[in-house]
């Protein structure tokens, strides 16, 4: 196992070493450097393009996670399965099978949103997604895609400040098409189960992007950001025109470097450098301000508030469980370190914040804390590196019995975008030799295909092959998961809890709590040896 920050040459920043057998594990240089070299490494590139080497690229064709292996994840816990019983169902051979498994989740619900929960057909949220380019380019995918699949939908910050035909007055969005689509695309194909919820950080806040959300067009869950897991600073973007960073300096965001200084347009027009970055302000989090903003929002007409934050010190977390306890909110979602995003810097993405793992054992312990003394618990959603059903299983089971859902981004993104690649391909006869066997249309190339077929009829034809994919995406994941709770012998996801799970190591086992493997139902096993049976598992429905 390696963590060091040794990590000079990545694909991310389009880096490499030019002895990538001999380097050094401290700084990721060459062991040895040599004059004539043209700058291969992250540094040799930095002395070249500077502060450009610091994010990934190609921007807004990308999504990037940390490459840091740290040490302890999700794959230092294995899962359960039992002998005996069942939980949901009648402990009967005939009716405890993986198909009568229910994945279905309530989420929220809190006294203040009327107690009216959001169900969902499976206990994901694809987290927030804003105003980057990838997001942008390939909303349609992923808006119909998880409206259909029943799942929510979080559209991220800084999506109506960066709409170029946004109209404002006194400084207060009152029209953003790309906001109106944005939210029209989900709400188009929604029935029922999921929701599409608008995010706000410092600026869109100020320009009071909640408020026109709920008032005009109709959403009833948004969410505070406080940060995310990929970074500690606010977002940002890229621009490549002067119009555009000009335009951004305008409406109130910090652009660099500055479009209005002369010798920087100057030096934009010779070619010196061809993208300006957009960044947004970082909040200043108080418990009396954030009770406050939550109080407008519902007066606003907010049915559901979540709050979003960050890998952050633990008093962060602290904060963030505590405040949303006392304002009495639906769901927190905690981002671990080690997620991915559309555009972070990549050593930061590497090097900072409290990962996935570490993070949830805090959330567990505090949540226990405030259990104990008879508080409200919102519902928590944790994320970071979530991809497939085994960490779904993983990461409720390590939460429970809080962890209600599991917050994703990059791999939504990826399901679409190779949807939206495949479909392409189909159209020019131009599909790779081992899909161009399954047929040359949608409902050939893509195996959920028929699900929708059936349910949709005609208007399955107005489904994107994006979308489709994405269904088919999250359609694996349900099935997959159902198979691991059913060896669990858990029937409903309530069921999951944090003895469905094995630490492999001793240390994963100090960390969280879990048992490590050769301790685990020691007693139990000992009574059974004894002759005694035992009562832990005894067919409970």
């Amino acid at each position: 196992m390696s963590f060091s920050s040794g990590i000079n040459s990545t694909a991310a920043t389009g880096t490499r070493n030019r002895t990538p057998n001999s380097v050094c594990s401290f700084s990721g240089l060459c062991v040895t450097c040599i004059e004539g070299c043209t700058g291969l490494c992250e540094v040799g590139r930095s002395a070249i393009r500077g502060r450009e080497v610091i994010y990934p690229k190609p921007y807004g064709k990308i999504t990037t996670a940390s490459q840091k292996d740290y040490p302890i994840d999700l794959s230092h816990f294995n899962i359960l399965g039992t002998a005996v019983g069942a939980q949901g169902v009648e402990a009967d051979s005939d009716k405890a099978t993986f198909p009568a498994v229910d994945v279905e989740q309530a989420i929220g619900g809190a006294p203040a949103s009327g107690g009216d929960a959001i169900k969902l057909r499976l206990p994901v949220i694809i987290s927030a997604l804003g105003s980057t380019q990838v997001a942008r380019d390939n909303w349609e995918g992923l808006a119909i895609g998880a409206a259909i699949s029943g799942t929510i939908l979080t559209i991220g910050e800084n999506v109506c400040a960066m709409d170029p035909e946004a109209e404002f007055k006194d400084g207060q969005v009152v029209r953003s098409r790309d906001m109106e689509r944005r939210v029209k695309l989900y709400k188009d194909w929604y029935d029922g189960y999921g929701t599409i919820v608008v995010q706000a950080n410092v600026e869109d806040t100020r320009l009071g992007v909640l408020e026109y959300a709920i008032e005009k067009l109709g959403v009833d869950t948004v969410e505070i950001k406080w940060g995310q897991g990929a970074k500690d600073i606010g977002g940002e973007v890229k621009l490549s025109s002067l119009e555009d960073a000009l335009a951004m300096k305008s409406r109130g965001y910090i652009v660099m470097p500055d479009p209005e200084d002369p010798e920087v347009q100057r030096a934009y027009r010779q070619g010196a450098f061809r993208e300006f970055e957009r960044h947004s302000r970082i909040g200043m989090v108080d418990r009396e301000s954030f009770i406050s903003r939550v109080e407008q929002l519902r007066r606003a007409g907010a049915r559901h508030i979540f709050l979003k934050t960050g890998a952050y010190r633990p008093a962060d977390l602290a904060r963030a469980l505590k405040y949303a306890s006392d304002a009495r909110i639906d769901l927190v979602t905690v981002d671990g370190a080690g997620g991915g995003t559309g555009m972070s810097p990549w050593r930061m993405m590497n090097e900072w914040g409290i990962p996935t793992v570490y993070l949830e054992a805090l959330v567990v312990e505090y949540m226990d804390r405030l259990s104990e003394k008879g508080a409200y618990l919102p519902d928590i959603a944790i994320g970071g590196g979530f991809a497939l059903e085994d960490q779904v299983f993983k990461g409720l089971a390590l939460g429970a019995p809080y962890v209600k859902a599991i917050g994703m981004s990059r791999a939504p993104i990826t399901a679409v975008m190779v949807g939206k690649t495949i479909s392409g391909l189909a159209r020019d006869g131009k599909l790779p030799s081992d899909l161009a066997g399954y047929g040359g249309d949608v409902e050939q190339i893509f195996a959920s295909a028929h699900l929708l077929r059936k349910k949709y009829g005609e208007a399955f034809e107005n489904i994107p092959a994006s979308a489709v994919a994405l269904f088919t995406y999250f359609d694996r994941l349900s099935y997959g998961l159902r198979q691991f709770m059913c060896g669990a012998r858990k029937f409903a996801l309530k069921y999951i809890a944090r003895d469905d799970l094995v630490a492999l190591t001793e240390e994963a086992s100090r960390l969280t709590g879990i048992p490590y493997v050769t301790e685990l139902d020691r007693e139990e096993a000992y009574n059974i040896l004894e002759g005694e049976e035992s009562r832990r598992m005894a067919g409970v429905a």
